[in-house]
Formats: structure tokens, sequence, C-alpha cells
């Protein structure tokens, strides 16, 4: 009888470590899920950004330093590679305020902020910011889930045994690029 309860718990608990392994791996391709999700929008703001640099050149272009900056920024951007998320986020960041330079300096240029070409890359970003903010929002959540897991009994026997780390959050260190810049029109 006492031989029955021991292989019954010793099968009950490969059982569950079986299933606590499996929601850490669940939650791991999650958190990789939401950093491609993060990733994909940054690169279409990327990939905006020369066009929206070449309508803002032909109306301002002694404005050529707020130009170079959002170039240089968006290049150091694209060498980047996904594992550094704490990186990524402040040359995001900075990359967003050179951004809102560039709006605020195509205030000063009525013919710009009437032009079509300009009003339509401004609306693509406007749509690409808030898919970047989605997509921020749901990596953090699964980053905080995979987190959790890690953390806590019983499923960080398991996480430690196989390895299982925390993932970092997709913050922004700097409290001025936490602001969303304004535009008016």
């Amino acid at each position: 009888m006492a031989t029955w309860f021991i292989l019954a718990l010793v099968l009950a608990l490969a059982v569950l470590a079986i299933i606590l392994y499996n929601a850490l791996v669940k939650k791991r391709q999650m958190v990789e899920e939401g950093w491609s999700g993060i990733d994909v929008q940054l690169k279409r703001r990327a990939n905006l950004i020369p066009n929206l640099v070449e309508t803002v050149k032909g109306y301002a272009s002694h404005e050529q330093d707020t130009l170079n900056e959002v170039t240089e920024l968006r290049a150091k951007v694209s060498g980047m590679t996904g594992d550094d998320v704490a990186g990524r986020a402040k040359v995001e960041g900075a990359l967003s305020q050179a951004l809102g330079r560039l709006f605020a300096v195509a205030e000063a240029y009525p013919d710009l902020k009437a032009s079509q070409n300009f009003s339509d890359l401004h609306q693509s970003l406007d749509e690409i910011e808030d898919a970047i903010q989605m997509a921020r929002r749901y990596y953090n959540g699964a980053v905080r889930a995979l987190n959790v897991a890690v953390e806590s009994f019983p499923s960080n026997l398991i996480a430690n045994q196989f390895k299982f780390e925390k993932a970092e959050y997709f913050e922004i260190d700097d409290e001025a690029d936490r602001a969303v810049p304004k535009f008016s029109f």
C-alpha cells in the first residue's frame, strides 16, 4: 500500500513539474512574441523617418542639426540588436524626442504644415506611435507574467533547474522621454 502511495506521489510531482515547465515555456514565448511586436513597430517607424526627413528638408533646409540628429539616431537604432532591451529603450526614447523637435521645427513653416505629404507622414507616425505603445504594454505584461512565475513557488524550483531567467521590462529611463511630443497644426 505504501509503495502505491509513494508511486502516486512521485507521478503527481512529475506531472506538476511538467505542467510548470510548460507554463514557463509558454510565458517565455509570450515575452519573445511581445518583443517581436515592439521590434516590428520600431522598424516601421524607422522606415518612415527618411521620408519625413526628406519632406521637411525641402522646406527647412537650414534646420540641418535637427535633421542630422534624427537621421543619426535612426541609424543607431537600425544597428542595434534586439537583445539589449534597456539600451534599445534609451535610444528609442532619444529618437522620440528628436522627432518631437523635428515636428516643432515644422511649426515654423506654414507651407510644410499644409503639405499633404507631410500630413500623411505625420498621421502615419502617430499611428505607429500608438502601435508601439500597445506593443510595449503587451510585452511588459508578458514580462511581468514570466517574472512572477520565475520567482514564485513552486514554479521557481523548475525555473531554477532549467535556467529560466527574468526578462527586462521595456522602460524609458529619462522622464523627458516619457512625455509624448505635442504637435499642433
